[in-house]
């Protein structure tokens, strides 16, 4: 009982740190780069370049906001479940990290959709004309990324059937 208490807890901890990072530089994007040119950061690479995004990425689904409560709703809810049936062993904390990190962006993007109705982003990766992003985004992306890399070369499909149960 106690490792399961102590699952949760490292789980709640992590995901509230990464949140407040996340809503921190939002607001720290809002206030400082507000309506400005881009800024850079490193020239012709990287940018703090403030934008109101109400869709997804490359624009992609403007205004869809009940879309994206349900999906983000059941995300959450997903990763819950998966995080009630994972084990108390050492072993799966690489588990817990993705899911905090997908977790966290989710929430961080939500958070934004109820308050001001679009998702704050203000990062911008030029080299590849990326699409302005934010620190939830980036969660998301190398949660998603860490838990493919567990899934296909650290855990064997065995050690993952506890899922079914």
């Amino acid at each position: 009982m106690q490792k399961s208490i102590n699952k949760f807890i490292l789980f709640l901890i992590t995901a509230a740190v990464l949140v407040g990072v996340d809503q921190w530089s939002k607001y720290e994007a809002m206030t400082k780069l507000g309506r400005s040119d881009a800024y850079p950061l490193i020239k012709n690479v990287l940018y703090f370049w403030y934008s109101e995004n109400a869709g997804a990425a490359f624009g992609i689904l403007q205004g869809k906001h009940i879309f994206f409560f349900i999906i983000t709703i059941a995300v959450l809810i997903g990763i819950l479940y998966l995080l009630f049936k994972l084990p108390n062993d050492r072993h799966y904390l690489p588990l817990l990290f993705c899911g905090s990190l997908i977790f966290a962006g989710a929430i961080g993007n939500f958070i934004d959709r109820v308050v001001r109705n679009y998702v704050v982003d203000f990062i911008y990766f030029k080299p590849v004309n990326f699409p302005i992003f934010n620190f939830a985004d980036i969660c998301v992306t190398v949660g998603t990324f860490l838990l493919f890399l567990c899934l296909t070369f650290i855990y064997k499909e065995a050690e993952l059937e506890f899922y079914k149960k």
